[in-house]
């Protein structure tokens, strides 16, 4: 399917704005760089500004575009329209051969549309995610279906999320299994060794994340006082990094600050998340990579949401989807702090999502598609299975 002529370097536009996917682009950036045969243009939103920008250098992504499109407490259709007008803007100056987004943010679906609307091909990384509920999570379900009728090539971290795609219609030939770029991340950020675990004591350690829109308001709140409760037993460590968005704030401040066992810290840089996670005993998250990246660890992650687009750790038994009631919660965190038997079935479950090599197998089928010689060290390790 070749879409260019033999002309190199390869003009790729890596759109990002959130701290997600700089975690999950920052490998492909990465590859980029060690060859001629692509010239990476890595553009920034700002959607995440404060998380994105503390973290870009460390993970060794040159920016090349900065934009600027947050306001405070903006609707998500005053964001999607500035983000597609912008990105409409820089694409026409800089005119890229094809644009990578990944996942399923805000960013990601403008970066798409706005690539649609120039004429140029898209690629989507982490593609094929489905909860099968169109407004859960919310906007992310629906804005991954949108990137899916729009891109050319669609990276998918497992089987299963290719069969999603291909049972949608989408051609076999543009679906590609890589395995997760977010776990070649994790395992470059722990070889680098660099990052300071937030943990502070010797009890059992316990990492917390709660940032999803639909948990936001009262069910964030009840489940913020069934982290205290649990943090009541004596015996725990919990360290929540709090989200920047105010309503995260508004729900968790008044119910967690000042309860002891808990060490309500702000976001933390990927180096010292990824060596906080390597540290903790348990996870409880509503977050979609900490769901990838915690069996990576061998650490049981509890998902603190009624859905989940990643069922393969679930399916794998490294993690259970406990819903958002509060009393699931506390009874599903002590049973796993006091069953060493279910703790270590969960922790010796592996994980489905990936071998380190995704961002290469990313990188030699886009070599390979636009009529450019594979590069010194991106050769395909081959097709990534978890079937």
């Amino acid at each position: 399917m070749s879409t260019h002529p033999s002309a190199v370097p390869v003009r790729a536009m890596l759109v990002l704005g959130t701290r997600p996917e700089a975690i999950k682009l920052a490998p492909v950036a990465r590859e980029m760089t060690l060859g001629a045969h692509f010239e990476p243009i890595v553009v920034t939103t700002g959607q995440h500004r404060e998380m994105l920008y503390q973290m870009l250098d460390m993970l060794g992504v040159d920016t090349r575009i900065a934009l600027d499109v947050m306001r405070t407490r903006q609707q998500l259709s005053d964001l999607t329209a500035r983000l597609v007008r912008e990105l409409g803007e820089v694409m026409r100056e800089h005119r890229p051969d094809l644009v990578l987004v990944q996942g399923d943010t805000t960013t990601a679906l403008a970066g798409a549309l706005a690539a649609f609307y120039e004429k140029i091909p898209v690629a989507h990384v982490e593609a094929g995610l489905r909860t099968g509920v169109p407004d859960n999570p919310f906007p992310e379900e629906l804005n991954r279906r949108l990137i899916s009728r729009i891109a050319r090539w669609h990276f998918a971290p497992t089987a299963a999320a290719a069969r999603h795609l291909t049972d949608e219609g989408i051609p076999p030939e543009q679906v590609f299994t890589t395995g997760n770029t977010v776990i070649d991340n994790l395992l470059w950020v722990l070889a680098e060794g660099t990052g300071i675990s937030a943990f502070r004591t010797g009890d059992r350690r316990i990492l917390a994340t709660l940032h999803r829109r639909e948990n936001q308001g009262e069910r964030m709140r009840d489940m913020g006082r069934a982290l205290a409760r649990l943090a009541g037993r004596g015996d725990v460590e919990i360290v929540l990094p709090l989200h920047k968005s105010p309503a995260v704030r508004d729900a968790l401040l008044p119910e967690l600050a000042g309860v002891r066992g808990i060490s309500l810290v702000e976001p933390l840089g990927y180096l010292d998340f990824a060596a906080t996670l390597a540290a903790c005993d348990l996870v409880l998250t509503d977050s979609g990579g900490v769901q990838e990246e915690a069996p990576s660890l061998g650490k049981p992650a509890l998902v603190l949401r009624t859905t989940t687009e990643r069922p393969e750790a679930v399916e794998a038994g490294a993690a259970r989807l406990i819903g958002t009631d509060p009393e699931a919660l506390v009874t599903w965190a002590a049973r796993l702090l006091d069953d060493p038997a279910e703790y270590q079935r969960m922790r010796r479950a592996g994980n489905p999502f990936g071998d380190g090599k995704a961002a290469l197998r990313v990188l030699a089928q886009l070599a390979e598609d636009f009529a450019a010689d594979v590069p010194v060290g991106l050769t395909a390790p081959g097709p990534y299975s978890t079937a």
